[in-house]
């Protein structure tokens, strides 16, 4: 059996773990230039399914993870992607919002590429998706 160079190998793709929660944590010096204690929201760049996606808000508040259409869009999918779910969702002005559905999308955090669940809406909101705090 043939031996392929070492140059030639494809390393192995990541595979997501199930069952592991990323942990965001900011260090003393992260804090510098604050105002402490503070209530602004935390928005983050996340790299989901191999797209850096900026405007992504940390909500400690939020049930659910949810993208909006327009992400959704820009990633490549299409609706057949989608699996049903259809309880509605309340928005930060309190309206309801009836999901479009939901899909799981691998996102990476630091070196870890996890599978998550996410609601996909159509409704307008300043930040591209909203994942919830540990």
């Amino acid at each position: 059996m043939a031996q392929i160079p070492a140059e030639e190998s494809q390393p192995e793709p990541k595979r997501a773990r199930r069952g592991f929660h990323p942990t965001l944590s900011l260090l003393e010096e992260d804090k510098m230039g604050t105002t402490q204690p503070h209530d602004d929201a935390l928005v983050i760049t996340f790299r989901i399914r191999d797209y850096d996606v900026k405007r992504v808000m940390v909500d400690g508040g939020s049930a659910v993870k949810v993208i909006y259409l327009d992400l959704y869009k820009g990633l490549g999918l299409k609706p057949e992607d989608l699996t049903p779910h259809s309880f509605p969702l309340m928005r930060f002005d309190g309206k309801l919002v009836i999901p479009k559905g939901m899909i799981r999308l691998p996102i990476q955090t630091g070196p870890k590429v996890v599978e998550v669940n996410f609601i996909v809406v159509d409704t307008y909101f300043p930040y591209t998706a909203i994942v919830e705090r540990p």
